[in-house]
C-alpha cells in the first residue's frame, strides 16, 4: 500500500485523495477475499458435505440438510474475513469490528433456527409428535432467541451493555405487551391445549364460528390449521380453542363404531292393527317369521284367557302393523354384518308432529370411514323405504304436485 501511494504522489495526485484510494483499494480487496470466502465456502465445502450427508445411513443430517442449516452456517465466513481484515482501517477498526459482530450474531441467529426447525423435523418423525406436537414451543424459543439477540446486536452497535436497554425496556412494558398479545395469549393456549390433549395434528374438528369443519393439518404458536372436507384451509387464533366451543370426533375415531342417527316419518293414517290376513303376510316375511308365530300364539292365548271378542279389531290384544315392522327393523340390523352389536342398538318413536310419527334408528356402524359410513346409512334407508309398503305403511311427504293431480283425475 505504501508502494501505492508513493506511485500516486509521482503521479501528481496529492493528499488526502491518495489516503482515500489507498482505502477503497483495501476496502475492494477486503470485500472481494469475502466474497471468495463465501463462494468457496458454498460451492467447495457445502458440495463435499451434500455428498456426505446422502452418503450416510442416518435422517437427522438429512433434515439439517433440507431445512438450510449447513447453507446458513456459510454465511459465517464472510463475516470472520471482514472481522480478521479490521486492523487494516486503523480509524474505522472498531466500527467495522462492530458490523461485523453483529452479521455474525444475525447469521447466527439463522443457523439457530434451522437446527431448531431440523429438531422439530426429526421429533415429527415419532408418534408421540401427533399428541404432543412441539411447534409452539419452537416458536416461542426462536421468539425470546431473537429479541435476545437483537438487543446484543443493537448494543453491540451503540457500543453500549445490554444492561442498559434492559433497564430501559421497564418503560416499554405495556407496548410491548400490546405487541406480544398474540403470542401470550397463544402460549397460554399452546399449553393448555396440549396439557389437556385438546387437538391433536389429524383430529376431525367442527367450530362453525370459523367455518371449520376437517381435520387439523398443523398447530403453531398463534394458530391452527383445519382442512375442511371441501380441501379449503381455515385457520383458527389458538386461544380460540380455549375461549369457544368446538367439537372433536376424536372419541368417534377411538370407539367401536360411528353413530347413525336418522328418522323417517310415518303417515299416521296409514297405522292400524293387523288382521288374519296382514299376519299371514307378514309371517312369510324370513327375518320376521319366528317373530309373528310366537306373538300370535301369545296373543292368542291371552285373549282366549281372558275370554275376549275378537269379532273387533280393537277389543283385547293386537299386533299393529307398525309394532311388526319395528319388530322386521330390528331384526334386519342384527343381521346386517356393517351394524355393531356391541354399542347402543335402539329403534324409538319420537313425539308425533304435524309431519307424522317420526321412526329413529338409532345404531352404530362398525366401519369409522366416511365413505363407507354413508354407504352403510344409505343401504339401510333404501331398504326401509321400499319394505314399508310391505307393512301397508306410507312415508308422510306433503303434498306435491303429482298428488294434486290425482286428486283432479
Amino acid at each position: 500500500m505504501e508502494s501505492i501511494k508513493d506511485w500516486l504522489l509521482a503521479q501528481g495526485l496529492e493528499e488526502p485523495y491518495t489516503t482515500y484510494v489507498i482505502w477503497s483499494v483495501k476496502a475492494v480487496l477486503v470485500l472481494l477475499a469475502a466474497w471468495v470466502s463465501h463462494f468457496v465456502t458454498r460451492r467447495v465445502v457445502l458440495s463435499i458435505v451434500r455428498v456426505l450427508v446422502r452418503r450416510s445411513k442416518t435422517n437427522w443430517d438429512d433434515f439439517l440438510l433440507e431445512r438450510r442449516f449447513f447453507s446458513r452456517l456459510a454465511h459465517i465466513t464472510p463475516a470472520l474475513v471482514i472481522s480478521g481484515t479490521a486492523y487494516l482501517f486503523a480509524d474505522a477498526q472498531a466500527a467495522i469490528e462492530r458490523f461485523a459482530m453483529v452479521y455474525m450474531f444475525l447469521a447466527g441467529l439463522g443457523v439457530f433456527f434451522a437446527f431448531l426447525s431440523a429438531l422439530e423435523d426429526i421429533y415429527g418423525t415419532y408418534q408421540i409428535s401427533k399428541n404432543r406436537p412441539v411447534r409452539g414451543y419452537v416458536q416461542l424459543v426462536k421468539i425470546i432467541v431473537a429479541v435476545f439477540v437483537i438487543l446484543v446486536a443493537v448494543s453491540t452497535l451503540m457500543d453500549r451493555s445490554p444492561l442498559i436497554l434492559l433497564s430501559g425496556l421497564g418503560a416499554m412494558t405495556a407496548v410491548l405487551l400490546l405487541i406480544f398479545k398474540d403470542s401470550i395469549l397463544g402460549l397460554v393456549a399452546s399449553i393448555q391445549i396440549s396439557m389437556n390433549d385438546m387437538v391433536r395434528i389429524g383430529d376431525w374438528i367442527e367450530m362453525p364460528k370459523f367455518g371449520a369443519d376437517g381435520d387439523v393439518i398443523d398447530i403453531t404458536l398463534h394458530t391452527v390449521k383445519v382442512q375442511n372436507w371441501d380441501k379449503t384451509i381455515t385457520t383458527i387464533p389458538a386461544y380460540a380453542l380455549i375461549s369457544d366451543s368446538f367439537k372433536n370426533w376424536r372419541g368417534m375415531s377411538e370407539s367401536g363404531g360411528r353413530r347413525i342417527k336418522r328418522s323417517i316419518s310415518i303417515d299416521m293414517s296409514s297405522i292400524k292393527f293387523c288382521d288374519e290376513e296382514m299376519l299371514d303376510r307378514y309371517q312369510k316375511y324370513q327375518l320376521i317369521t319366528d317373530y309373528v308365530k310366537s306373538r300370535r300364539t301369545e296373543v292368542t292365548a291371552d285373549n282366549e284367557s281372558r275370554k275376549i271378542d275378537t269379532s273387533e279389531l280393537i277389543n283385547g290384544r293386537r299386533l299393529t302393523n307398525i309394532g311388526t315392522f319395528r319388530a322386521y327393523l330390528g331384526e334386519y340390523l342384527r343381521q346386517n354384518k356393517d351394524i355393531t352389536q356391541e354399542m347402543t342398538f335402539l329403534m324409538r318413536q319420537l313425539q308425533p308432529t304435524e309431519n307424522g310419527l317420526p321412526l329413529e334408528i338409532y345404531v352404530f356402524s362398525a366401519d369409522k370411514d366416511w365413505i363407507n359410513y354413508e354407504g352403510i346409512q344409505a343401504d339401510i334407508f333404501d331398504h326401509l323405504l321400499a319394505a314399508l309398503p310391505m307393512f301397508d305403511l306410507r312415508v308422510f311427504q306433503r303434498p306435491s304436485g303429482h298428488d294434486f293431480q290425482n286428486i283432479s283425475r
